[in-house]
């Protein structure tokens, strides 16, 4: 409020000095009008707004410093609070358009920043490297029937039947080895997870 009281006293001073210009003393009846509707336009900024105090208390200082900057008008305001509504409803749409464009850029970079490489990245790349590596070695250590039971269900998508007629079982002993050499290969896996 410190603001507006030197301008009072200017207004009062320029009220009753006679000689000032006509675009001089519209001014200071455009911040005499300002300061007798602050609380309102207050108010009715703060609902535009959204019920935002301190934004619509930033877009009343805005006005001010227009309306104070207005100086130079050549013509008279009718009706200075209409004029100091619109100045400020058009500040106040202004400043809405911008902190929108300002979002949506920030969602934009976000947005940019989420982005997934669907490449694994290089620590993804050495821990499959390791796991293929230990299950290889898993798979080395089975038995020889066991370890083609496992291959041939999970590599060349055979059935148990198909498996059982090759390596010459029953398909209950394929489902016994294939469970062994899961069993096996998962043992591998959690035992080097530990170290």
């Amino acid at each position: 409020m410190l603001l507006f009281g030197c301008h009072q006293a200017s207004a009062s001073l320029l009220a009753t000095n006679g000689s000032t210009s006509m675009a001089r003393s519209s001014a200071s009846i455009l911040i005499a009008s300002f300061q007798e509707n602050y609380e309102q336009l207050l108010r009715f900024l703060t609902r535009k707004l959204n019920g935002d105090s301190e934004r619509a208390a930033d877009v009343v200082q805005d006005t001010y410093v227009r309306l104070a900057g207005t100086s130079d008008l050549d013509e008279t305001i009718d009706n200075p609070r209409a004029y100091i509504y619109r100045v400020a409803g058009n500040l106040a749409i202004d400043r809405i358009r911008r902190e929108r464009r300002m979002s949506a850029h920030v969602e934009t970079d976000q947005a940019r920043s989420d982005i997934h490489d669907p490449q694994p990245g290089p620590e993804k790349i050495v821990l499959s490297r390791e796991q293929i590596a230990i299950m290889d070695q898993a798979l080395a250590e089975l038995p020889d029937k066991p370890r083609q039971a496992l291959l041939l269900f999970r590599v060349d998508g055979m059935s148990h039947t198909e498996i059982a007629d090759r390596l010459g079982v029953s398909n209950s002993m394929v489902a016994k080895y294939i469970a062994r050499a899961l069993k096996h290969c998962r043992d591998a896996l959690l035992a080097e997870g530990k170290k």
